[in-house]
């Protein structure tokens, strides 16, 4: 829970959220829901002219998220994942449509990235001190590395028709790096399907926004400039939405050193060792926040030109890149992430 909560806590601050000025305001009132989920919070603000209840909203809105916290939590031993994990490998499992929707981005993610994303690496971030387990003083031996790699891989996952799934073999899976961006989904869905839709969603700095701000021009968000301390929250770039999704995944703030040497939490699902690209944050704007919030990771894991010519084959999808080489931060950017920046 330990390291669950602060990669949440590092993602959240990665990722400020601000309102734009000026052009013609809009009809409606403006409205704030706010709470926790997920080990962070949530903020939802939208505009609305309909007469409606806001405390039904919320009471709806909370219980999507504990809905999808049944479904999906790595924390919860009686959750739907956690389950599925002590289940013996070859048994068939129907799933509820929350999680076999998260597994069916995750296997186009793992298809689509060559393994980059893979959600069964579990034994690889409990080995280097990640997860679980406690923070290590040394660097694990190569054998034991070897052994971890072994439990992990995404395509033991049998994904069948009518919601079936099963694992070919015992590996643990792990939906957290997709798991904020599908609620994200789920609360957009929720406020569009009741006609409103001029929404922004956040949870933990994962985004949607659809329609405009109280102003009149699209949400607009703030990435952060990715910096080791928490005071420095300085705007790298300002982004607009409108009916898109964006996600950020960063290693700047989840380390530790050993021999004066930086070990990222994002492990390399193919070495199994922490990422060593300089690869410090990377933002995903896409028209689906769970497929962002994934991809987002997967690109950490990349070589920068990879991932950059995989993004530019890819519809309605860009991102952002930023490299740190000794003092200077380096970006990076798909053919048309500009056209989201705000000049």
């Amino acid at each position: 829970m330990k390291h669950l909560k602060l990669i949440i806590f590092c993602i959240y601050l990665s990722v400020l959220i601000f309102y734009s000025t000026g052009f013609a305001a809009i009809s409606g009132l403006e409205h704030t829901l706010s709470g926790k989920t997920m080990g962070t919070f949530y903020t939802i603000k939208f505009i609305s002219n309909k007469k409606l209840s806001v405390s039904i909203l919320k009471a709806r809105v909370d219980k999507r998220l504990k809905d999808i916290n049944k479904r999906l939590s790595m924390y919860d031993p009686e959750s739907e994942l956690s389950l599925f994990n002590i289940q013996k490998a070859g048994t068939l499992v129907k799933v509820s449509s929350d999680f076999y929707a998260t597994l069916l981005t995750a296997k186009k993610l793992y298809d689509l990235t060559q393994g980059s994303w893979d959600g069964t690496v579990k034994p690889l971030v409990d080995l280097w001190g990640f997860g679980t387990k406690k923070r290590i003083t040394r660097i694990p031996e190569s054998d034991k590395i070897a052994l971890a790699l072994s439990k992990t891989g995404f395509h033991h996952i049998d994904i069948k028709e009518h919601q079936k799934i099963l694992k070919t073999t015992d590996i643990t899976l792990d939906l957290g790096s997709i798991a904020k961006g599908y609620a994200v989904d789920a609360l957009a869905k929720i406020f569009t399907s009741s006609g409103i839709h001029d929404v922004l969603v956040e949870i933990g700095g994962e985004l949607y926004g659809s329609g405009q701000n109280k102003k009149g021009k699209p949400w607009s968000v703030g990435i952060s400039k990715p910096d080791k301390q928490f005071s420095n929250q300085i705007l790298y770039k300002i982004i607009q939405l409108n009916n898109y999704a964006i996600a950020t995944s960063g290693n700047y703030r989840n380390f530790f050193e050993i021999n004066k040497k930086t070990y990222s939490h994002i492990i390399d699902p193919k070495t199994g060792f922490p990422i060593d690209n300089k690869i410090v944050s990377v933002s995903v704007i896409s028209k689906d926040c769970t497929f962002a919030d994934g991809l987002a990771t997967a690109l950490m894991v990349m070589d920068v030109q990879r991932a950059l010519s995989l993004v530019n084959t890819l519809e309605d999808t860009e991102c952002l890149i930023i490299q740190k080489k000794t003092t200077r931060f380096i970006s990076h950017t798909s053919d048309n992430f500009d056209r989201f920046v705000v000049k």
